[in-house]
């Protein structure tokens, strides 16, 4: 199965327009830095995606999930799309953009609740 993408444009839109989806940042614990989140996102690190684990968090495998990491350059979301997809979610997207792409084109990061 191929791992669906998604565009900056369409992941603002997904956030602007209020839906309900899980946004996860899949950097790992030595990559990830608490003060730089995309809005509505919560840090689900790539080695956490365990069927375990998911099926606490998602328990609807139907549910939409959109992973990112750092940037284009960094593997992270496409794996976690990938693991994702291995273990049944069948609405999973990954914007490779990323950290990078958020912030470079002027859209807020902010430091992660809790």
């Amino acid at each position: 199965m191929r791992t669906q993408a998604m565009s900056r444009a369409e992941l603002k839109a997904k956030l602007d327009g209020k839906e309900r989806f899980h946004l996860w940042n899949v950097l790992s614990a030595e990559s990830y830095r608490p003060e730089a989140n995309i809005p509505g996102s919560a840090w689900v690190p790539l080695a956490a995606l365990t069927e375990r684990f998911l099926a606490h968090l998602v328990p609807g495998k139907g549910e939409t999930i959109v992973v990112y990491c750092g940037g284009p350059a960094c593997p992270s979301s496409k794996q976690a799309a990938a693991k994702l997809q291995s273990l049944g979610y069948t609405d999973v997207f990954a914007y490779e953009g990323g950290l990078s792409d958020w912030s470079e084109n002027g859209l807020p990061l902010v430091k992660a609740a809790g």
